[in-house]
């Protein structure tokens, strides 16, 4: 291969990035960092569960001090980053944001004082997963081990973020737990407390559900909507379905719609939902025909 030749594919390369801003990102330094956002992610949740990732020796008498100097790391880092998610949305609409750094210390300020309640709510998650699941041992191996608590614990914090208007940064930290879980939960999606994921992969819970409290759900569960096609002109629209308190949804259920699923109802695997479900209410499939085969002998 000539140096010309490597002069022509530079060339060729280059031309594809003209009038493309929204597939690269040359000049657009007003852009989050996605590895800076993983690694305040981190640290956020080393402010929830204190300890659990062994990197910092967290002790009764040093706690204080440990918190506060990641909450000092998380401030730098987020400021910064948020202010970035900000000027971008501003260039994307072509306007002056005279106003993008004092709103993210804002947003900043917001998500730490809000990482008590986080936790207090975390708390109740990890009980109901203790108490729903057999298997389990501990609170500690819940939080060690769970994929479904790992995503509950991600979008709890995102979800703070995208309630701000934050863009970008919930979305990249819902789809690093949907990468590391398999669990797909929009930030926009709200979830009460005392959620249980059960095994957890494959599930996906669009932006505009709502789930109450006291809710599982196990692997395979999609709450979508029903008209994706339209794409764009259905932002900002109810288009998923609403979880009363107390039900249960069983493996591999699909549930789509602006749809109500009442209260204590409890929702079989496998089965297709495109209507709303009262109160109490038990839908399942009707029983498969089962096919023996005997092997032949020999």
């Amino acid at each position: 291969m000539e140096d010309n030749d490597i002069k022509r594919y530079v060339k060729d390369i280059v031309e594809t990035y003209k009038d493309e801003s929204g597939i690269n990102f040359i000049d657009t330094i007003n852009l989050p960092l996605r590895d800076r956002i993983l690694e305040v992610l981190d640290l956020l949740m080393e402010v929830v569960f204190p300890g659990y990732t062994g990197i910092r020796d967290v002790t009764s008498s040093n706690v204080s001090f440990v918190i506060g100097d990641i909450l000092y790391k998380i401030q730098s880092i987020l400021d910064e980053q948020i202010e970035r998610a900000f000027l971008h949305q501003c260039r994307l609409k072509r306007s002056d944001c005279t106003g993008c750094k004092l709103m993210a210390k804002e947003v900043t300020a917001h998500l730490l004082k809000e990482l008590p309640s986080i936790r207090r709510v975390l708390k109740t998650d990890i009980q109901a997963a203790f108490e729903g699941d057999p298997a389990a041992a501990s609170y500690e191996e819940i939080v060690l081990s769970y994929p479904g608590l790992r995503a509950i614990a991600i979008h709890r914090i995102a979800h703070e973020l995208y309630l701000k208007g934050v863009p970008l940064i919930p979305r990249i930290m819902t789809e690093h737990a949907h990468h590391e879980t398999g669990i797909d939960i929009n930030p926009g999606a709200q979830i009460g407390e005392r959620f249980f994921i059960d095994h957890g992969t494959g599930i996906v819970i669009g932006e505009t559900a709502i789930i109450g409290n006291n809710v599982k759900i196990y692997q395979g569960v999609t709450l979508g909507a029903l008209a994706p096609a339209k794409g764009q002109s259905l932002r900002g629209v109810k288009r998923h379905p609403t979880i009363e308190d107390d039900v249960t949804i069983y493996a591999a259920a699909t549930i789509l719609g602006d749809i109500m699923i009442g209260k204590g109802a409890l929702i079989g695997g496998n089965v297709w939902i495109k209507d709303s479900v009262p109160a109490g209410v038990t839908v399942t499939m009707s029983r498969p025909e089962l096919i023996y085969i005997q092997k032949k002998a020999k």
